[in-house]
Order: structure tokens, then C-alpha cells, then sequence
């Protein structure tokens, strides 16, 4: 990878601007096949009801959020990390167990690697976070880029990247809003994901920078996924979905593929448990789905488009073991997923109460009040609204 590109428009330093996404809402797709099953009523027999409400401040909504165990951990865009017990009989479940304040501006994703939090922020940092025992404290570890990567990078011209008429830095910087991350499976690999347009890799073992792919996109880079078999997915607000990956006998990343279907910014991207679909979210108010083509299942092909938001999709999360894909949209519903036979969806409940857009969701099997007449899950929400929202979903078991 070269690092001597040029990014193409500067960083301001008082607000991440020239390169945000445009997440108006567009005109649905009309050249991909719709994949709702229209005459399948399964959504009669499925009970879904909202548990409980997180307020997570009055001045500032919920950005970020996922999932560790008995814990949930939440990011507001006014630069605050959180984290709640899930045990929402307990009387103080509206409480949160700890709270840090960190950077500028919005925490825009949050993913946990065992006992290691890390944070990615609108100041273009990344912070990573030590995670006691009981959840009761957040150690700060490192902020990313770590002085030393830095130091050991900024004497060598090579390693110079010009972000400015007058600027450079080093290729280990993010220089605008760093707006999703994703870890490797097993846990080795951080990839980061930038309104710059980079995606950048690290070693979570050290906290270096191993790898910068300059210039990946057109424009912002809204979403990251990472398949077992190394492959990175990028969604961009140029419409495009990119995939990396490295060649035989090759180090570095290449561009394996362009997937150009959505006519619109796109927000999310999602991997099925199996991997053999990706789900991707945009603009075009439409939950594409992708997937792998021939014998090697290199290459992913759309199939078609779930539809039913009436606005731009922000967020996807995935029941691996339950085969549901959950949307959240700017109109301020979530809608449920299945596939109920082959490129065939019914949308199973669509969960309505938020008062704002959804920001950010996960999913998780709830294993506790399952029967054997029925599955159950939870779906965490955050919200425009400034609430974070908890809805249990009962399935009939197929």
C-alpha cells in the first residue's frame, strides 16, 4: 500500500465536517428484487414488548452500544462511555455502574475483546480500556495511535502522509471521525474505519498500527465487517461496499471486489452467522442482501432487498444462532427479519416506540425465558430520543 497518497480535503480542527456521511433519505431501489414474503403472517404468533428504558442523558443521545456478558456498554455523542446491568429486575437497573468521560464529541463504536474495552471517537481516536472484574471501573490503557507507534514512524518521510496544503502526519493517524470498528476473531486484529476514508489495522496484543489502506473509498466510510477467512468489508457514503483482502503470498491488503448496488450513502453492513450473506443497510431506505457465488465463494452477488423503513437504515445487528437480521431506521422503528426459504424473508415484528432515529443496535439469544415452544432474544436500541430501549422478541421454535 502506498502511503504517500494525498487526501483530497482537509480536516478541520474545531468539527469533522467536509467529509460526514449524507444520511438523507433516497428513493427505495427499484432494480432489486424484493425479498419480502408478503402472504406470510408468522408476525401473529410472535410477542414482542419493550422491557424496560435507559435514560442515558438528557442532552446527548446513544451513539454507540454492544454487549459483554451481564453488562451493557453504551457510547453518547457527548463523549461519555457507560456501563449497565442487564439485570433489569434488579431496582437499580436504570443505573449505570460506571461512567468516563473521554475526547471530543461523539463515541462512535464500541467493541469488547475479553476484558479490554475499545472506543472509537469523533476526535479520531480510538481508546482502549481495561475492564475490571465486576465491570465497576474503566482503566484507560492507551489511546490509539500510541505515542510510541508514532515516535518510532515520524523520522522517516516515507511514513508521511500530507492532509493539508500545509500539514502532514504519520499513515498511523485517523484525521477525521473514526466511525466504526471491528475485531478479528480471534481477537488479534482491531480494523478501524474512518470518515477520512482509511481503514487501518492493529495489533490489539501492542496496540500498533500494522496497516493503512489510504484512499479506500470516495468518501466517508460508514461501516466495517471482517469474515473468518480475513476478508474486510467496507461500506462507504460513495455507495459503494468494498472488499479486502490479501493475495497469496502477499502482506498487504488489496481490493478483491467493488459491490455497487445501493444507489445511496451506505450505514451498516452485517455478516450472517454462516457468512455465506452480508446484510448492508443505506440511504435508499433498503437492507440489501448479498450472496457468496460459485464453488470458492469469493465473490458476493446481490439477491435482493428486504423493504418496508420509510427512511434511511443507520443500523443492522445479526441473531447468528436464530438466522433474524434486525433494522434500525431513521423512521424510528426497528423491524425484524427471517428467511423462511430460499432468498424468501418475512419481517416478523416491527418494534415501534423510540421517539427518534435508531442510532445503533445489538442482539443477543436470551436463553433464560426461552421454552421449548419458542426462542427468545433481546434487541438493545439507542435512539435520537436519547433512550436506550430493551425489547424481548418471542419466536415460535421452527
Amino acid at each position: 500500500m502506498d502511503y504517500h497518497q494525498t487526501y483530497s480535503a482537509s480536516s478541520s480542527s474545531s468539527h469533522s465536517n467536509h467529509l460526514q456521511p449524507r444520511v438523507n433519505s433516497q428513493r427505495s431501489l427499484a432494480s432489486v428484487p424484493s425479498l419480502n414474503n408478503n402472504h406470510h403472517h408468522s408476525s401473529s404468533a410472535v410477542y414482542h414488548h419493550c422491557l424496560t428504558t435507559l435514560k442515558v442523558q438528557d442532552s446527548s443521545y446513544p451513539s454507540s452500544l454492544t454487549l459483554s456478558g451481564k453488562f451493557l456498554y453504551t457510547g453518547s455523542s457527548d463523549r461519555e462511555i457507560s456501563s449497565w446491568n442487564r439485570s433489569f429486575e434488579d431496582s437499580d437497573s436504570n443505573s449505570t455502574t460506571n461512567k468516563v468521560v473521554a475526547g471530543k464529541g461523539a463515541v462512535k463504536s464500541l467493541v469488547i475483546q475479553s476484558d479490554t474495552l475499545f472506543s472509537a471517537h469523533q476526535d479520531h481516536k480510538i481508546r482502549v480500556w481495561k475492564i475490571s472484574n465486576s465491570h465497576q471501573k474503566h482503566t484507560h490503557l492507551a489511546t490509539l495511535p500510541t505515542l510510541g507507534d508514532r515516535a518510532a514512524k515520524v523520522l522517516h518521510p516515507k511514513n508521511q502522509v500530507q492532509i493539508r496544503r500545509h500539514k502532514k502526519c504519520t499513515w498511523v493517524h485517523h484525521v477525521d471521525t473514526v466511525s466504526a470498528l471491528t475485531l478479528s476473531q480471534d481477537g488479534a486484529l482491531l480494523y478501524s474505519v474512518s470518515w477520512d476514508r482509511a481503514i487501518k489495522i492493529w495489533r490489539t496484543r501492542d496496540f500498533t498500527c500494522l496497516e493503512s489502506l489510504t484512499n479506500a473509498h470516495d468518501d466517508a466510510i460508514n461501516a466495517v465487517a471482517v469474515s473468518t477467512d480475513g476478508r474486510v468489508y467496507s461500506g462507504s457514503a460513495d455507495k459503494t461496499i468494498k472488499v479486502w483482502g490479501k493475495l497469496q503470498g502477499e502482506k498487504k491488503h488489496s481490493l478483491l471486489d467493488t459491490m455497487e448496488r445501493h444507489n445511496s450513502g451506505v450505514n451498516a453492513l452485517a455478516l450472517s452467522g454462516d457468512e455465506s450473506l452480508l446484510y448492508s443497510g443505506a440511504c435508499d431506505r433498503s437492507v440489501l442482501v448479498w450472496e457468496k457465488e460459485g464453488e470458492d465463494g469469493g465473490r458476493m452477488v446481490v439477491v435482493g432487498a428486504l423493504r418496508g423503513h420509510t427512511n434511511s437504515i443507520l443500523c443492522l445487528a445479526v441473531v447468528a444462532v436464530l438466522d433474524l437480521v434486525c433494522s434500525g431506521s431513521a423512521d424510528k422503528t426497528i423491524r425484524i427479519w427471517k428467511g423462511i426459504g430460499h432468498r424468501e424473508y418475512s419481517c416478523l415484528a416491527v418494534l415501534e416506540g423510540h421517539a427518534g432515529s435508531i442510532k445503533c443496535l445489538s442482539a443477543v439469544v436470551d436463553f433464560d425465558d426461552a421454552a421449548d415452544s419458542e426462542a427468545s432474544f433481546l434487541v438493545y436500541s439507542g435512539s435520537l430520543d436519547c433512550d436506550v430501549k430493551v425489547w424481548q422478541i418471542f419466536v415460535p421454535a421452527s
